[in-house]
């Protein structure tokens, strides 16, 4: 035989052999279709198809990070706000997510951006800053129920960011600043109210013993008197002007003198 033809023979067993014999890795499987009928999905590890009859198609099971754009979504209080968000998607059954949707990353992207506008459009503005993840829930279960047909399992849906136009900001700087002022003027009372039982009660105490009130008012002249202070301070004893005011007490009135009569003409 002609070492020509021995080597075209080599050749084209070559590349039989190469286009038979198939490999994928562990986080892929190999979906076969026979002359266009589907066979099943193959894999990981390396297996063999017929040559010119059959055709695979690699599928990723990995898990699938995709951020949706950002939507202008309506409230139900009126209040239009930008929002975006995260999805983590998988393929659990690669023959549908061949089989049944052209391409399920971007048949996933639009089902959930429109899950997103009408998810949120159903929602209130404060339930968008304080319950979100309970919207979180809800749209990771809408958005499932429509891709587990393709074979997609939609895992998390998480809202990113909430963009608020200026003039709402304010408006809301100002609610919390009144919110933070009215709780300052409630705690100020609340002190207030409790100073003023514990001095009732301090006076209480400083009635039944006088002392008491003359060894506060040395401690007060104490806390005065600090340093680097020039103001000289002398404390008079509160018992030393009672008894000046006790002698004036007892002193007669002073009688005033008698008129003379006038003399007359």
């Amino acid at each position: 035989m002609n070492p020509v033809t021995i080597g075209i023979i080599i050749l084209v067993i070559i590349i039989i052999l190469s286009m038979a014999i198939k490999i994928v890795a562990e986080y892929e499987r190999g979906v076969i279709f026979r002359l266009g009928r589907l066979v099943g999905a193959r894999g990981p590890g390396l297996f063999v198809i017929i040559p010119f009859a059959d055709r695979m198609v690699k599928v990723d099971l990995r898990v699938i990070t995709m951020d949706v754009p950002p939507q202008d979504v309506i409230t139900k209080d009126n209040v239009t706000v930008r929002v975006n968000a995260v999805i983590y998607f998988r393929i659990v059954d690669p023959e549908a997510s061949v089989v049944k949707v052209l391409d399920f990353i971007r048949a996933t992207s639009q089902i959930a951006q429109t899950t997103l506008r009408n998810v949120l459009g159903q929602s209130e503005l404060d339930e968008l800053l304080a319950s979100r993840e309970k919207l979180n829930e809800r749209l990771q279960k809408i958005i499932d129920e429509h891709t587990d047909p393709w074979g997609i399992k939609v895992s998390t849906v998480e809202i990113k960011d909430v963009e608020l136009p200026e003039t709402m900001r304010r408006s809301m700087a100002a609610q919390a600043e009144a919110e933070r002022e009215r709780r300052a003027k409630i705690i100020h009372a609340d002190g207030e109210f409790q100073a003023s039982a514990r001095l009732a009660e301090a006076g209480a105490i400083i009635s039944k013993e006088p002392t008491t009130l003359q060894l506060r008012y040395l401690q007060t002249l104490t806390e005065i008197a600090s340093e680097r202070n020039s103001t000289i301070i002398f404390p008079l004893p509160i018992d030393l002007i009672q008894m000046f005011m006790k002698k004036a007490e007892q002193q007669p009135p002073a009688v005033a003198p008698a008129q003379k009569p006038e003399a007359k003409k």
